[in-house]
């Protein structure tokens, strides 16, 4: 089977997501083919794999005509063509107006962001996107019910999969290597610096809790980081911005909590991560995290630093209730599809769709 699989600009999950799936396709001996911006390619190194990989400048939800051109030709000799995001299934959707029109499968990663007249017109082209779509694919419950209410044809859910993180250095090095004093709490939060991740609420919180020697660690970049930088340095609060690492299951593991202050998720890869790893999670009970998370994470309420806050001192001065709550999310965790059942799922709705 030919697949073009589309995405815009990612850092993140998406990205995760699709070099996931790109990788299984091609154990699976498909030939695929995946455009996207220049540096998604070199972030996630889809060419690496054995996947072509066609420039397409997907960065704006507006498609640019260049984008458009390039989908025509890089879909016109696949059997199906598999958007990631709302900016890539609009510039999808643009492209497969043109003659001998290939199945279109759309996988719904986010909600729209934005406000005002900007969130309006995102509205418009999420409408066209859902209507077009052969198959809608959404990565959680609540964004499955947007689609379906926009119009979608054929809306079903997907959840997005990830495996075990493996950890390379023990969480002793790590913690060293930051500088922490023996016993000293490390709180972690991995997340690109975006407001949908609230990583303001988490600064806000770290100035709450009791436990005033505890170290924060934010991993991540993007366009919020003067904002939160200058935040930090005003409010003196023990958070550290380490940009962009390699080692987040390092990371993960040595931290006594794990944070996820996000004011929307899907179906974080990240806690997912910190749950196959048995961390204790604090995350905001927002998008599909209740059901993803179960009784295997504190859920606190979106933007309340001061719950964050009282969540996470109640982990950080009560081991037991820290090892308790990792056992809930390994019990969790082992219940989750795995990477296999999502592309199983995957695969049957483009044999589905091709008649293959």
């Amino acid at each position: 089977m030919r697949v073009a699989l589309v995405l815009g600009t990612a850092t993140g999950g998406v990205g995760v997501h699709v070099r996931s799936l790109a990788s299984a396709l091609i154990e699976q001996g498909c030939r695929v083919r995946v455009c996207g911006p220049p540096p998604t390619d070199r972030l996630f190194g889809f060419s690496s794999l054995g996947a072509e990989f066609w420039p397409a400048e997907i960065t704006r939800s507006i498609p640019r005509w260049s984008a458009v051109k390039v989908l025509r030709q890089a879909g016109g000799d696949r059997d199906i063509v598999h958007a990631h995001g709302l900016r890539a299934g609009a510039a999808a959707t643009a492209a497969a107006t043109a003659a001998g029109r290939r199945p279109l499968v759309v996988t719904w990663h986010n909600l729209i962001q934005g406000t005002g007249a900007e969130r309006g017109f995102l509205a418009l082209g999420e409408a066209l996107v859902a209507r077009r779509a052969d198959v809608s694919l959404a990565a959680s419950p609540d964004l499955a019910a947007r689609i379906r209410s926009l119009g979608g044809r054929d809306v079903r859910d997907a959840p997005v999969a990830v495996e075990a993180p493996q950890a390379v250095r023990t969480p002793a090095a790590v913690r060293a290597e930051l500088g922490l004093r023996p016993g000293q709490p490390l709180v972690a939060s991995v997340g690109r610096l975006h407001r949908q991740k609230a990583h303001d609420v988490l600064v806000r919180a770290a100035l709450e809790w009791a436990h005033r020697d505890a170290r924060v660690v934010i991993v991540g970049d993007g366009p919020e980081r003067a904002e939160l930088a200058g935040q930090i340095e005003r409010s003196a609060a023990p958070v550290a911005l380490l940009g962009r690492r390699s080692d987040v299951a390092d990371l993960l593991l040595a931290a006594d909590v794990v944070v996820l202050a996000s004011r929307w998720e899907a179906r974080s890869l990240v806690a997912q991560e910190a749950m196959l790893l048995g961390r204790p999670l604090v995350a905001t009970d927002v998008g599909g995290m209740r059901e993803l998370c179960g009784d295997g994470a504190r859920l606190v309420p979106s933007g309340d630093a001061a719950s964050l806050a009282r969540a996470v001192d109640e982990l950080l001065g009560d081991p037991l209730a820290r090892a308790a709550l990792s056992a809930r999310a390994l019990r969790q965790a082992a219940a989750w599809p795995t990477t296999a059942d999502m592309v199983a799922q995957i695969t049957s709705v483009y044999r589905e769709l091709t008649g293959a």
